[in-house]
């Protein structure tokens, strides 16, 4: 086997070894997504129910959030 037969060979099993390790990466990639969108789903609920349950206390929730938001944002 040549010089030149050597080479072309390693460039061809490095970039079969990138693609592999592309392709494992895409699908943790695609799992993780998959993940975070679940947990955003949860969360959305939970919110939806404490909101729903109440009321009041988070219109002061959210009137404190919006006071200390604005507060910092003024200080700048």
């Amino acid at each position: 086997m040549g010089t030149t037969e050597k080479v072309s060979k390693f460039a061809h099993e490095a970039g079969d070894k990138i693609a592999d390790a592309a392709d494992h990466a895409a699908e943790v990639i695609g799992e993780k997504g998959k993940q975070i969108k679940s947990a955003e789903q949860r969360l959305m609920k939970q919110c939806r129910g404490y909101v729903c349950g109440h009321p009041v206390a988070s219109i002061g929730i959210a009137g404190a959030a919006g006071f200390l938001l604005g507060w910092m944002l003024s200080r700048r």
